[in-house]
């Protein structure tokens, strides 16, 4: 066992060795990607945001002007909210929330809501619905998430706001239902969560920087 014990040392020191390159390689690879990898999550933001509301109605800059939500009601999840003006007037606001009820879980959403309570834009940010089905969500597959621009909850009775299969004005997928009900019922949330909360969503300081 003596005659060993030299060996296994060594041994043992090349893999401490090794061990401490990888790990120093590791973190420099991290250091040098990091600010690469936080620019493109930037652009990826603003490129997300100016597909709900075009980025000639307003002249600040929306990821940096944005909140963590203040006020969360009825089991709707926000995350952040970004805010979009014009000359320092309110003109609309982006709401990234989620879908909890998917067919296979939360459907990440960025809703973006105008002044007066239309909808501005509607875009999926990350979701795990079925392929071929449920992921007609995305624009990439289909033009039906865009179908929200322009529409307005009149009040608290406007059962439009639904499915055509449960009488309401948004189609639904062949064979999978479950997820534009969910995405409908979330973006009809989204808006009265807007309504209620306009004013504080308009003049709460900004809190969360340049936020993804």
């Amino acid at each position: 066992m003596s005659a060993l014990a030299p060996a296994i040392n060594k041994n043992a020191l090349i893999l401490m060795l090794f061990a401490v390159v990888c790990t120093a390689t590791v973190g420099l690879v991290h250091l040098m990607t990091k600010d690469n990898i936080e620019l493109q999550a930037q652009q990826q933001l603003i490129r997300q945001l100016n597909q709900t509301i075009d980025e000639n109605r307003h002249d600040n800059e929306m990821f940096r002007d944005c909140i963590i939500a203040p006020i969360n009601n009825d089991g709707l999840k926000i995350d952040v909210i970004y805010r979009a003006r014009m000359n320092n007037l309110a003109i609309a606001a982006a709401i990234k929330t989620a879908a909890p009820d998917g067919y296979n879980g939360n459907i990440e959403l960025l809703i973006a809501i105008n002044n007066d309570g239309s909808v501005s834009g509607v875009r999926t940010l990350l979701h795990k619905e079925t392929p071929g089905l449920g992921d007609k969500i995305e624009l990439r597959k289909s033009d039906w998430i865009t179908k929200f621009a322009g529409k307005k909850v009149h009040d608290e009775n406007d059962n439009r706001w639904a499915v055509i299969k449960d009488g309401g004005m948004f189609d639904q997928f062949t064979g999978a239902t479950i997820t534009p009900r969910a995405v409908v019922k979330t973006v009809r949330k989204t808006v009265d969560y807007f309504k209620a909360n306009q004013e504080v969503i308009f003049n709460t300081e900004s809190n969360c920087g340049a936020k993804s």
